[in-house]
């Protein structure tokens, strides 16, 4: 396997809370999939839960390079062991495998990406 392309992205907890404040569900059901909004509902902290998210289809964005890939292409949720994990939908993932890093403080998310070319 080899790297084909790396991401980051930084988000404002701020920001991301605005927009949902704004535009509710409407924002809410464009960018996130049904179960990323299941599982950022269990989190006490909801909207860094969101941002992390947020930054972290950013950076898959930046990784792939594809201006086909759209935010419900993108799903990020968590492993067993609560790790963030990337699934790619709707067929887009040709042959790639992608990893994913979220971290957060109280304003600010940020992630990387990277994307494996399996072969």
């Amino acid at each position: 396997m080899s790297i084909v392309g790396t991401g980051v992205d930084i988000t404002e907890v701020r920001r991301l809370r605005q927009a949902v404040e704004r535009w509710g569900a409407q924002f809410l059901e464009r960018v996130f999939t049904g179960e990323e909004l299941k599982n950022a509902e269990k989190h006490a902290s909801f909207y860094q839960h969101l941002a992390g998210r947020f930054a972290a289809k950013e950076a898959v964005f930046k990784a792939f390079n594809d201006s086909s890939l759209t935010w419900k292409d993108v799903q990020i949720i968590n492993d067993a062991e609560g790790r963030p994990w990337c699934r790619i939908l709707n067929g887009k993932a040709a042959n790639k495998k992608v990893h994913v890093s979220i971290s957060h403080v109280k304003s600010y998310a940020v992630a990387n990406a990277f994307v494996e070319q399996e072969s």
